[in-house]
């Protein structure tokens, strides 16, 4: 099966010039390994040029956020149908950097289900801020993806790329154990479970089966020397990666290790 590694470069790097270098170099890492779909999510501004430079099929394309809006009196912010238009296959959707400025849960399931409207594929960032000892971060998790797939019908449930991050971790170098996270793929399916086969639904065992083959990344301070153990212990399909995919080398490096 193959791996997904979504390349989040966020606000970076600042020229035009510096991001062809550094798609040019993540381009050759991609089409090394054949069993990774990569996934680049570059600036906005930098999107249109990066993919009408790029005729192969190993990488594609994703906006770091989008509006929820077709179109409209709604400055700075960014279509769907842009996107796409731009080249996007994917939106990146609730990423903790987005719901600490006042992204709430409901918002981000407005654009999950527009992004699935409009053909695109949503990457959902779910993930608490701290853990506690009596598990209270499992509610919170639950509850954004409650509301993240209100609108979703059964039978897209798994057109939805679910990124699991633990706030706590992003930006280091040392991920959550495989453990946990094993522990968490488990509790995200059985939620999307809970809520596809249930709530009304007419689709009867669908529900169910389309919880359990929901696509699940692991996102937070993934490396080139902890990617694999994660990947083969965890339960999760691939990664969100965050520093590491703005270094060509070391994210070069962590394609490697995948393959």
């Amino acid at each position: 099966m193959k791996s997904i590694v979504v390349a989040n470069w966020k606000m970076n790097p600042p020229t035009m010039r510096e991001a062809k270098k550094l798609f040019d170099a993540t381009r050759k890492a991609a089409e090394s390994a054949k069993n990774v779909t990569l996934i680049v999510a570059p600036p906005a501004i930098f999107l249109r040029d990066l993919r009408a430079r790029y005729k192969g099929k190993r990488v594609a394309f994703a906006l770091q956020q989008a509006s929820a809006e077709g179109s409209g009196a709604y400055t700075g912010d960014i279509s769907l149908l842009q996107a796409k238009d731009a080249g996007a296959q994917y939106v990146i959707v609730g990423h903790s950097e987005q719901r600490a400025k006042g992204e709430t849960n409901e918002a981000a399931g407005k654009v999950v289900a527009a992004a699935l409207v409009c053909g695109m594929t949503p990457i959902l960032c779910v993930g608490e801020r701290e853990r506690s000892q009596n598990g209270e971060h499992f509610s919170f998790v639950k509850e954004q993806l409650r509301a993240a797939f209100a609108d979703v019908e059964p039978s897209k449930v798994t057109k939805v790329l679910v990124a699991y991050e633990p706030v706590w971790a992003i930006g280091g170098e040392k991920t959550m154990s495989p453990r946990d996270m094993h522990e968490m793929t488990i509790f995200i399916r059985k939620t999307l479970v809970g809520m596809s086969s249930g709530g009304g639904s007419t689709s009867g065992g669908k529900g169910y089966e389309a919880g359990m083959n929901v696509k699940i990344l692991y996102g937070g301070a993934t490396t080139e020397s902890n990617a694999l153990p994660m990947l083969q212990e965890s339960g999760a399909q691939g990664f969100i990666v965050g520093h590491v995919s703005i270094d060509a080398f070391r994210f070069a490096a962590l394609i490697s290790s995948l393959s």
